[in-house]
């Protein structure tokens, strides 16, 4: 892999100016940056303690797939995308991808015991509806059932709503449409269909094991932009907008805007605004003027970022076919470069990046590091179960 990054390099691989500015990328290594110790270690340290304010992240890892180190054959130490705001005890959980059930546990943020551990979970927000941030969301109440939910109230679940129209086809030709009368289901609908999906296991522990009614564990909202900001998601997913209110409660108050993650519509950035400070995640995203705008000020801001040497070294030079262009202009065109990741943060004024999403995420720290070029706050690289105070 790092041959091929190199390689990548000496070639110009981008357009759009991705990786305008790299000259200056050199200069990062003299910068201050947080290389946390490994995801494990930091998860049996001593808990912090429960009064404070924290961002915990559980998975790191972008994409909907899972990751092989190079030169070991081994798994990373990354899962799938997902994080949490813990404000005096209370969970709130950001996005849900890939091992959440599990890293919940690791994480330490409930009861212990075999039968607790989600207690404390509050709420779930989802930035979008592809599968890496939704793939085990259907986990909690299913895990919950047996481990803390019974008896709580249901937990609260922000997520897009319904697009409206299937997304515009890249390229020629036709792509048929699964689930036509519904094709692009929000969270609401998306709930109703995973609890059809999975009616067998649940009839029977409802039936058998006289487990709670499923539905009384899940509240889901469908969230959408206030009304006239979008008029055709097949136009424009992302215009100019102010944040708005999705939720708020006596510990936290969650402000959502529109980012630019190509076709997928709605995208959301989210801001937790405590008594402490505030966490402000920003989905999968191009570089945004919504989420500066979001995250203007913020203690911490959790940003994506994405390795564009990478994604152009996966298919070689070109000509490509039109799958393998496809792919690499949702990935260098929806998401955000170590080169750029750093200037938005800067443009924010927030007081520390934390790099999250890493796309490949198997890649050397070193390149990570890089992100630090433009930005004079602190630069944290994202690990598996990391916890960090707010403070403002």
């Amino acid at each position: 892999m790092c041959h091929i990054i190199e390689q990548a390099h000496r070639a110009s691989l981008t357009r759009r100016g991705l990786l305008a500015g790299a000259a200056a990328v050199g200069a990062a290594g003299a910068a201050t940056v947080l290389t946390p110790a490994p995801a494990l270690a930091a998860s049996r340290t001593k808990k912090p303690a429960r009064g404070r304010t924290r961002l915990v992240l559980l998975g790191t890892a972008g994409g909907p797939m899972t990751w092989i180190t190079p030169h070991t054959g081994h798994p990373t130490a990354r899962e799938g995308i997902a994080s949490a705001v813990v404000v005096a005890g209370r969970v709130y959980l950001v996005d849900c991808g890939m091992g959440v059930a599990r890293q919940l546990r690791l994480a330490q943020l409930g009861n212990e015991g075999d039968f607790a551990g989600f207690e404390t979970l509050q709420a779930i927000f989802l930035t979008h509806l592809h599968s890496d941030h939704t793939m085990d969301y259907f986990n909690i109440p299913l895990t919950g059932w047996y481990q803390g939910r019974p008896g709580k109230p249901a937990i609260e679940v922000y997520g897009p709503g319904s697009r409206g129209v299937p997304a515009p086809i890249f390229g020629d030709g036709d792509v048929p449409v699964v689930n036509p009368d519904n094709p692009t289901p929000g969270i609401e609908d998306m709930t109703k269909y995973f609890i059809q999906a999975f009616a067998t296991d649940i009839n029977d522990r409802m039936r058998d094991s006289r487990k709670p009614d499923i539905h009384t564990l899940l509240n889901p909202h469908d969230v959408m932009p206030p009304a006239g900001v979008v008029r055709d998601p097949n136009v424009n997913t992302h215009p100019r907008m102010k944040p708005f209110k999705v939720m708020e409660d006596d510990y936290v108050r969650v402000t959502a805007t529109l980012v630019d993650h190509g076709a997928v519509y709605p995208a959301y950035a989210f801001r937790f605004d405590t008594d402490d400070g505030s966490i402000v995640f920003g989905g999968d995203t191009a570089p945004s003027p919504n989420l500066i705008r979001l995250a203007k000020d913020a203690d911490i801001l959790v940003h994506e970022v994405i390795d564009a040497d990478w994604v152009r070294s996966l298919y070689g030079q070109p000509p490509y076919t039109p799958e393998e262009e496809a792919f690499i202009q949702h990935l260098l065109y929806s998401h955000t470069s170590i080169e750029q990741v750093g200037p938005v943060a800067e443009k924010a004024g927030v007081n520390t990046l934390v790099l999250s999403h890493l796309a490949p995420a198997n890649n050397p720290i070193a390149r990570w590091r890089r992100a630090k070029a433009g930005f004079s706050g602190r630069l944290v690289i994202g690990e598996d179960l990391l916890q960090l105070p707010v403070k403002r």
